[in-house]
Protein backbone atom coordinates (compact mmCIF):
# COMPACT_ATOMS: atom_id res chain seq x y z
CA UNK A 1 0.00 0.00 0.00
CA UNK A 2 1.10 3.67 -1.07
CA UNK A 3 1.85 6.54 1.36
CA UNK A 4 -1.03 8.31 -0.16
CA UNK A 5 -3.39 5.18 0.07
CA UNK A 6 -2.49 5.01 3.80
CA UNK A 7 -2.96 8.87 4.45
CA UNK A 8 -6.55 8.74 2.83
CA UNK A 9 -8.52 7.46 5.99
CA UNK A 10 -6.58 10.06 7.96
CA UNK A 11 -7.22 12.70 5.38
CA UNK A 12 -11.11 11.31 5.46
CA UNK A 13 -10.96 11.80 9.12
CA UNK A 14 -10.36 15.48 9.01
CA UNK A 15 -12.40 16.33 6.12
CA UNK A 16 -15.46 15.03 7.58
CA UNK A 17 -15.89 17.82 10.59
CA UNK A 18 -15.12 20.52 8.67
CA UNK A 19 -17.64 19.15 5.79
CA UNK A 20 -20.22 18.84 8.98
CA UNK A 21 -18.86 22.78 10.11
CA UNK A 22 -19.67 23.56 6.07
CA UNK A 23 -23.20 22.14 5.77
CA UNK A 24 -24.70 23.00 8.75
CA UNK A 25 -23.23 26.05 10.50
CA UNK A 26 -21.81 27.27 7.25
CA UNK A 27 -24.65 27.33 5.02
CA UNK A 28 -27.07 28.46 7.24
CA UNK A 29 -25.17 31.43 8.36
CA UNK A 30 -24.93 32.22 4.63
CA UNK A 31 -28.62 31.82 4.32
CA UNK A 32 -29.27 34.20 7.22
CA UNK A 33 -26.61 36.39 5.90
CA UNK A 34 -28.38 36.89 2.93
CA UNK A 35 -31.74 36.86 3.79
CA UNK A 36 -30.78 39.79 6.29
CA UNK A 37 -29.77 41.81 3.35
CA UNK A 38 -33.20 41.38 1.39
CA UNK A 39 -36.19 43.17 1.74
CA UNK A 40 -39.72 42.27 3.32
CA UNK A 41 -42.19 41.33 0.92
CA UNK A 42 -45.70 40.30 1.17
CA UNK A 43 -44.63 36.94 -0.55
CA UNK A 44 -43.93 33.27 -0.28
CA UNK A 45 -41.26 33.86 1.14
CA UNK A 46 -41.61 37.14 2.77
CA UNK A 47 -38.57 38.77 1.41
CA UNK A 48 -37.02 39.87 -1.82
CA UNK A 49 -35.15 39.40 -4.17
CA UNK A 50 -34.89 35.50 -3.97
CA UNK A 51 -32.14 34.06 -6.61
CA UNK A 52 -33.88 32.96 -9.82
CA UNK A 53 -31.41 30.11 -11.37
CA UNK A 54 -33.90 29.96 -14.64
CA UNK A 55 -33.05 33.84 -15.07
CA UNK A 56 -29.44 33.06 -15.97
CA UNK A 57 -26.71 35.90 -15.68
CA UNK A 58 -29.43 38.66 -15.58
CA UNK A 59 -31.17 37.16 -12.97
CA UNK A 60 -28.06 37.33 -10.94
CA UNK A 61 -27.29 40.73 -11.44
CA UNK A 62 -30.88 41.72 -10.72
CA UNK A 63 -30.40 39.78 -7.21
CA UNK A 64 -27.10 41.51 -6.57
CA UNK A 65 -28.53 44.78 -7.17
CA UNK A 66 -31.57 43.94 -4.62
CA UNK A 67 -29.39 43.42 -1.74
CA UNK A 68 -28.84 46.36 0.72
CA UNK A 69 -28.12 46.59 4.75
CA UNK A 70 -31.11 48.34 5.35
CA UNK A 71 -31.95 46.09 8.03
CA UNK A 72 -28.69 46.60 9.43
CA UNK A 73 -29.00 50.24 9.68
CA UNK A 74 -32.36 49.78 11.40
CA UNK A 75 -30.90 47.82 14.41
CA UNK A 76 -28.19 50.60 15.17
CA UNK A 77 -30.76 53.38 15.09
CA UNK A 78 -33.85 51.49 16.45
CA UNK A 79 -33.71 51.64 20.28
CA UNK A 80 -35.91 48.66 20.64
CA UNK A 81 -32.61 46.45 19.37
CA UNK A 82 -29.89 48.53 21.00
CA UNK A 83 -31.59 48.05 24.21
CA UNK A 84 -32.51 44.37 23.98
CA UNK A 85 -28.87 43.61 22.86
CA UNK A 86 -27.80 45.70 25.46
CA UNK A 87 -30.19 43.94 27.98
CA UNK A 88 -28.94 40.46 26.88
CA UNK A 89 -25.28 41.19 27.23
CA UNK A 90 -25.54 43.26 31.14
CA UNK A 91 -28.40 40.03 31.96
CA UNK A 92 -25.99 37.00 30.70
CA UNK A 93 -22.75 39.04 32.54
CA UNK A 94 -24.58 39.06 35.49
CA UNK A 95 -26.24 35.49 35.39
CA UNK A 96 -22.49 34.07 34.52
CA UNK A 97 -21.23 36.18 37.28
CA UNK A 98 -23.69 34.77 39.79
CA UNK A 99 -23.21 31.40 38.33
CA UNK A 100 -19.58 31.20 39.15
CA UNK A 101 -20.31 32.11 42.85
CA UNK A 102 -22.90 29.76 43.39
CA UNK A 103 -21.02 26.99 40.98
CA UNK A 104 -17.30 27.48 42.10
CA UNK A 105 -18.29 26.09 45.69
CA UNK A 106 -20.15 23.02 44.69
CA UNK A 107 -17.67 22.31 42.13
CA UNK A 108 -14.68 22.42 44.96
CA UNK A 109 -16.77 20.68 47.08
CA UNK A 110 -17.41 17.47 44.34
CA UNK A 111 -13.41 17.50 43.73
CA UNK A 112 -12.88 17.11 47.78
CA UNK A 113 -15.54 14.55 48.31
CA UNK A 114 -13.97 10.71 48.60
CA UNK A 115 -14.16 9.08 45.01
CA UNK A 116 -16.82 7.21 45.84
CA UNK A 117 -19.25 9.69 46.29
CA UNK A 118 -18.01 12.26 43.52
CA UNK A 119 -19.72 9.47 40.88
CA UNK A 120 -23.07 10.02 42.90
CA UNK A 121 -22.96 13.81 43.29
CA UNK A 122 -22.01 14.38 39.72
CA UNK A 123 -25.24 12.24 38.93
CA UNK A 124 -27.22 14.42 41.45
CA UNK A 125 -25.93 17.81 39.44
CA UNK A 126 -26.95 16.52 36.37
CA UNK A 127 -30.40 14.77 37.45
CA UNK A 128 -32.36 17.61 36.55
CA UNK A 129 -30.93 17.62 32.88
CA UNK A 130 -33.37 14.37 32.70
CA UNK A 131 -36.27 16.41 32.64
CA UNK A 132 -37.71 18.79 30.15
CA UNK A 133 -36.34 22.06 30.44
CA UNK A 134 -39.61 23.77 29.85
CA UNK A 135 -41.03 21.81 32.27
CA UNK A 136 -38.99 23.16 34.74
CA UNK A 137 -38.72 26.14 33.83
CA UNK A 138 -42.93 26.30 34.34
CA UNK A 139 -42.41 24.47 38.00
CA UNK A 140 -40.57 27.69 38.89
CA UNK A 141 -44.20 29.87 37.86
CA UNK A 142 -45.67 27.72 39.89
CA UNK A 143 -43.12 28.55 42.81
CA UNK A 144 -42.72 32.24 42.11
CA UNK A 145 -46.53 33.25 41.85
CA UNK A 146 -48.28 35.08 44.78
CA UNK A 147 -49.64 31.89 46.15
CA UNK A 148 -46.76 29.99 45.36
CA UNK A 149 -44.38 28.06 47.63
CA UNK A 150 -41.77 30.52 48.14
CA UNK A 151 -44.41 33.09 49.53
CA UNK A 152 -45.91 30.42 51.93
CA UNK A 153 -42.26 29.55 52.81
CA UNK A 154 -41.52 33.06 53.69
CA UNK A 155 -44.80 34.03 54.96
CA UNK A 156 -44.28 31.17 57.62
CA UNK A 157 -40.72 31.95 58.61
CA UNK A 158 -41.75 35.31 59.38
CA UNK A 159 -39.29 37.12 56.97
CA UNK A 160 -42.53 39.52 54.75
CA UNK A 161 -45.65 40.17 56.03
CA UNK A 162 -47.82 39.63 52.84
CA UNK A 163 -46.87 37.95 49.51
CA UNK A 164 -44.16 39.38 46.96
CA UNK A 165 -44.74 39.60 43.77
CA UNK A 166 -41.45 37.80 41.87
CA UNK A 167 -42.77 36.72 38.59
CA UNK A 168 -42.98 39.23 35.76
CA UNK A 169 -39.35 40.62 37.33
CA UNK A 170 -35.57 40.52 36.45
CA UNK A 171 -35.13 38.67 40.02
CA UNK A 172 -36.82 35.84 38.49
CA UNK A 173 -35.54 35.67 35.18
CA UNK A 174 -32.11 35.27 37.05
CA UNK A 175 -33.83 33.01 39.04
CA UNK A 176 -34.41 30.40 36.32
CA UNK A 177 -31.26 31.21 34.68
CA UNK A 178 -29.11 30.16 37.75
CA UNK A 179 -30.79 27.32 38.19
CA UNK A 180 -30.97 26.24 34.79
CA UNK A 181 -27.38 26.71 33.37
CA UNK A 182 -25.92 25.87 37.02
CA UNK A 183 -24.77 22.64 35.71
CA UNK A 184 -22.96 23.89 32.98
CA UNK A 185 -20.60 25.79 35.60
CA UNK A 186 -20.12 23.36 38.02
CA UNK A 187 -19.24 20.20 35.74
CA UNK A 188 -16.18 22.18 33.65
CA UNK A 189 -14.84 23.45 36.74
CA UNK A 190 -15.32 20.32 38.72
CA UNK A 191 -13.43 18.65 35.66
CA UNK A 192 -10.26 20.70 36.30
CA UNK A 193 -10.56 20.82 40.24
CA UNK A 194 -10.58 16.98 40.19
CA UNK A 195 -7.26 16.86 38.11
CA UNK A 196 -5.34 19.35 40.72
CA UNK A 197 -2.75 17.43 41.75
CA UNK A 198 -3.05 17.65 46.09
CA UNK A 199 1.08 17.82 46.42
CA UNK A 200 1.14 21.01 45.31
CA UNK A 201 -0.79 22.00 48.34
CA UNK A 202 0.88 19.98 50.42
CA UNK A 203 4.22 21.84 49.55
CA UNK A 204 2.47 24.65 49.69
CA UNK A 205 1.82 24.10 53.13
CA UNK A 206 5.51 23.06 54.22
CA UNK A 207 6.37 26.38 53.01
CA UNK A 208 4.21 28.00 55.71
CA UNK A 209 0.91 28.84 53.41
CA UNK A 210 -2.19 29.29 55.10
CA UNK A 211 -5.02 27.28 53.71
CA UNK A 212 -6.81 30.38 52.40
CA UNK A 213 -3.61 31.46 50.87
CA UNK A 214 -2.66 28.31 48.88
CA UNK A 215 -6.47 27.97 47.84
CA UNK A 216 -6.15 32.08 46.04
CA UNK A 217 -2.47 31.16 45.12
CA UNK A 218 -2.44 27.57 43.81
CA UNK A 219 -6.20 26.41 43.38
CA UNK A 220 -8.29 29.33 41.89
CA UNK A 221 -4.90 29.92 38.92
CA UNK A 222 -5.21 26.13 38.58
CA UNK A 223 -8.51 26.45 38.15
CA UNK A 224 -9.39 29.33 35.43
CA UNK A 225 -9.34 26.77 32.59
CA UNK A 226 -12.27 25.72 34.02
CA UNK A 227 -13.73 28.19 35.30
CA UNK A 228 -13.35 29.86 31.70
CA UNK A 229 -15.18 26.80 29.55
CA UNK A 230 -18.12 27.02 32.42
CA UNK A 231 -18.46 31.08 31.46
CA UNK A 232 -18.74 30.43 28.14
CA UNK A 233 -21.03 27.46 28.39
CA UNK A 234 -23.20 29.97 30.32
CA UNK A 235 -22.26 33.17 28.62
CA UNK A 236 -23.32 32.39 24.82
CA UNK A 237 -26.59 30.89 25.40
CA UNK A 238 -27.91 33.23 28.42
CA UNK A 239 -27.39 36.13 25.87
CA UNK A 240 -29.94 34.44 23.04
CA UNK A 241 -32.58 32.97 25.75
CA UNK A 242 -35.63 33.30 25.23
CA UNK A 243 -38.26 31.10 27.20
CA UNK A 244 -36.81 31.91 30.70
CA UNK A 245 -37.84 35.46 30.27
CA UNK A 246 -40.21 34.90 27.94
CA UNK A 247 -42.05 32.86 30.87
CA UNK A 248 -40.17 34.19 34.11
CA UNK A 249 -40.18 37.91 32.95
CA UNK A 250 -42.03 40.75 32.09
CA UNK A 251 -43.26 42.13 28.82
CA UNK A 252 -42.02 45.64 29.34
CA UNK A 253 -38.24 45.05 28.36
CA UNK A 254 -37.51 42.07 26.18
CA UNK A 255 -33.82 40.27 25.62
CA UNK A 256 -32.99 39.77 22.22
CA UNK A 257 -34.22 36.57 22.16
CA UNK A 258 -37.48 37.55 22.35
CA UNK A 259 -37.10 40.37 19.99
CA UNK A 260 -35.93 37.86 17.19
CA UNK A 261 -39.03 35.57 17.99
CA UNK A 262 -41.34 38.00 17.63
CA UNK A 263 -39.63 39.61 14.25
CA UNK A 264 -39.69 36.38 12.90
CA UNK A 265 -43.17 34.23 13.56
CA UNK A 266 -45.62 37.83 15.19
CA UNK A 267 -43.90 40.21 12.50
CA UNK A 268 -43.08 37.99 9.21
CA UNK A 269 -40.03 40.51 9.43
CA UNK A 270 -37.47 37.44 8.46
CA UNK A 271 -35.07 40.45 6.86
CA UNK A 272 -35.11 42.18 10.09
CA UNK A 273 -34.81 38.38 12.11
CA UNK A 274 -32.18 37.51 10.33
CA UNK A 275 -30.13 40.48 10.58
CA UNK A 276 -30.72 40.23 14.17
CA UNK A 277 -29.47 37.09 14.56
CA UNK A 278 -26.00 37.40 12.48
CA UNK A 279 -25.83 40.29 14.91
CA UNK A 280 -25.95 38.56 17.75
CA UNK A 281 -23.68 35.44 16.04
CA UNK A 282 -20.84 37.72 15.06
CA UNK A 283 -21.07 39.41 19.23
CA UNK A 284 -20.75 35.95 20.97
CA UNK A 285 -18.09 35.24 18.22
CA UNK A 286 -15.46 37.45 20.49
CA UNK A 287 -15.65 35.70 23.24
CA UNK A 288 -14.86 32.07 21.69
CA UNK A 289 -12.17 33.88 19.67
CA UNK A 290 -10.24 35.45 23.19
CA UNK A 291 -10.90 32.39 24.68
CA UNK A 292 -8.86 30.42 21.85
CA UNK A 293 -6.12 33.00 21.91
CA UNK A 294 -5.77 32.34 25.49
CA UNK A 295 -5.63 28.12 25.00
CA UNK A 296 -3.10 28.59 22.73
CA UNK A 297 -0.87 31.08 24.70
CA UNK A 298 -1.32 28.96 27.47
CA UNK A 299 0.12 26.01 25.22
CA UNK A 300 2.71 27.93 23.37
CA UNK A 301 4.22 28.83 27.41
CA UNK A 302 3.93 25.30 28.66
CA UNK A 303 6.25 23.73 25.93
Amino acid sequence: MSEQQRTWPARLVVLLPYAWLAAFVLAPFLIALKISLSQTALAQPPYLPVFDLTAGWQGVKDFLAGLAPDNYQLLVTGSLYVGSYLRSLTIAAASTAMLLLAGFPIAYALARMPPRLQSVLVVLVILPFWTSFLIRVYAWINILQREGLLNQALLALGIVDEPLAWLSSDTAIYIGIVYSYLPFMVLPIYATLEKLDESLLEAAADLGCRPWKAFWLVTVPLSLPGVAAGALLCFIPIVGEFVIPDLLGGSEQMMIGQVLWTEFFANRDWPAASAVAVVLLCLLIVPVVIYQQMQLREIEENR
